[in-house]
């Protein structure tokens, strides 16, 4: 029934549909920053560090622009970080690059948050099963040397 109702006003032209990209915008840029680091998510894998730097350095002095990469293939995650000399020079880079495009995809920039420390390891469930003799047990095969 709203969709009928809603569907109507549109062809009617008595008022006009949101925009999905206003709605998002105005999401992401309730809060203030507190640092001159930015996370800039949705990035293409052909975006490179060189790529991010030309497109932010138009806001200020850039003190670093990474992309980060996998480590195994060497490819773009689809994300990186940005740092500013200024919170202000930030702010401006932040309204001026979140939600429009870069390489073709239209990326997000958002405060970056600290980095939470990772536990360690759990011990491997090899050296558990190890045998005094070396050998250890292979839970598919069986035993092997």
């Amino acid at each position: 029934m709203a969709f009928a109702s809603a569907f109507r006003r549109i062809l009617n032209g008595s008022s006009t549909p949101p925009t999905i990209s206003s709605q998002f915008l105005s999401i992401r840029l309730n809060s203030t920053l507190t640092t001159s680091k930015l996370f800039v998510s949705g990035l293409s894998r052909l975006t490179t560090d060189e790529k991010l730097k030309e497109a932010f350095a138009q806001f200020g002095n850039l003190v670093e622009a990474k992309v980060i990469v996998d480590r195994m293939s060497g490819r773009s995650k689809g994300f990186g970080f940005v740092t500013y000399e200024s919170v202000e020079e930030a702010e401006k880079a932040r309204e001026g690059m979140n939600a429009k495009f870069l390489d073709g995809w239209v990326i997000f920039v958002d405060p970056a948050k600290p980095r939470e420390p990772r536990p360690p390891p759990p011990p491997s469930q090899q050296e558990a099963q190890s045998s005094e003799m070396g050998f250890r047990t292979n839970k598919t095969i069986g035993w092997c040397g």
